[in-house]
């Protein structure tokens, strides 16, 4: 078994976050499930855009396009797939959105999904539903049997199915992902795979059939603004909303009044149009940071693992709270998530204690990190019990 990284060997490297002031509260982040710290790396990655625009002016495009590349390959070792295949974006509304639109609705009106989606998804295909969309939300639980429910919603009629990989509410990993990718595709349907809450922290190989969407803001320690779409080899849609990127190597021809033209290789299809290189710049410092010090999925996972087994076994007698997570180590995700009514209560009063958590309806989430020593986790837990009593 991968041994779990050293939070002490780590934490002189999160420093801009970790340290506090003389006199200052003691911080405890576990919103590691939201917003992990930034390494002190992800500063040197923001001076470097700095630097490049102010060298380079207009002219510094590729410098930033040969840092998506090395990002581009960081992230096909971690998920599997090809580099070419992924397109970036801000954030993974824009890519859903551009997925959505590249969909045939007019002749398949019908979208499978869940209950248990992030807003990014649920939101706007709720909004899509309005519209006069056919869009089946099946039911997230019980999640061992989510996969094959939707499966048994695909038909004829259905353009695609919208699925987590590991559900933003309870962290539970669904199972039989792979055969429902298999059964839609089969049926004509395309499936979106939302990945979110597994990379970097939960081992996964893309569907060689699949969509799927990600990003940098949590596990990843990116930071906000890089986010990525894997786009399976040979796709061929044409995304209604789309970019001028996607169009990138046309720029300088004359226009015409033929069809919209995309490039021949997926991805490109989906890249989106100008944005803050910043970002891209930061996020390939923090992946050299993970590269360097052997912050590898398998080692990341093995301590996620060992730190929530650790919140779950001293929040097991709570009262009046119970464990939303599954306690399998392989249906579990990166955080645990604890039902009660006084969720958001919990969450603004560990606050004031100087626990950072946060809580999404009668759930309170507590998300940790490799940062984060085990002797944190107990405090923090016992702040919550104290708080709970």
């Amino acid at each position: 078994m991968t041994a779990r990284l050293d939070p002490t060997a780590l934490r002189p490297h999160y420093s801009a976050f970790l340290d506090r002031p003389a006199g200052a509260p003691r911080r405890l982040l576990l919103t590691g499930h939201s917003h992990q710290a930034w390494p002190d790396v992800a500063r040197e990655g923001l001076l470097e855009a700095f630097a490049v625009a102010a060298e380079h002016v207009d002219d510094k495009w590729s410098a930033v396009f040969a840092a998506q590349d090395e990002l581009r390959a960081h992230i096909a070792k971690r998920i599997g797939g090809a580099p070419g295949e992924l397109a970036f974006a801000p954030n993974t509304h824009e890519l859903v959105v551009r997925f959505l639109s590249a969909l045939p609705l007019g002749k398949r009106p019908h979208v499978v999904t869940t209950t248990g989606e992030f807003h990014a998804a649920f939101r706007q295909l709720r909004r899509l539903a309005e519209e006069g969309v056919d869009v089946t939300f099946v039911p997230a639980e019980p999640a061992h049997t989510l996969a094959e429910r939707l499966a048994g919603a695909v038909t004829e009629r259905t353009s695609a199915v919208v699925v987590s990989t590991v559900l933003f509410g309870t962290s539970t990993a669904v199972p039989g992902l792979l055969e429902l990718v298999e059964r839609a595709s089969g049926a004509g349907a395309h499936v979106l795979l939302d990945a979110y809450h597994a990379f970097d922290v939960v081992p996964f190989t893309v569907p060689e059939r699949a969509f799927l969407v990600a990003g940098g803001y949590k596990y990843a320690q990116w930071g906000e603004g890089v986010c990525f779409l894997r786009v399976p080899s040979g796709c061929d849609l044409r995304p209604v909303y789309t970019g001028w990127f996607a169009g990138y190597a046309e720029l300088a021809d004359r226009r015409t009044d033929g069809a919209i033209s995309y490039a021949a290789d997926g991805a490109t299809r989906f890249a989106g149009s100008t944005f803050d290189p910043a970002s891209t710049f930061r996020a390939r410092a923090v992946a050299r940071f993970f590269e360097k010090h052997a912050m590898t999925v398998d080692a990341l996972r093995a301590t996620s693992l060992a730190q929530t087994s650790r919140i779950l076994a001293l929040a097991h007698d709570l009262p009046g709270i119970t464990i939303a997570t599954p306690l399998p180590d392989a249906d579990r995700g990166g955080f645990v998530a604890l039902r009660t009514p006084r969720a958001q209560e919990l969450s603004t009063q560990l606050r004031e204690d100087g626990v950072f958590t946060d809580a999404r309806g009668d759930i309170l989430r507590l998300g940790p990190a490799p940062y984060v020593t085990d002797d944190e986790i107990d405090e923090a837990v016992r702040l919550l019990r104290a708080r709970v009593a």
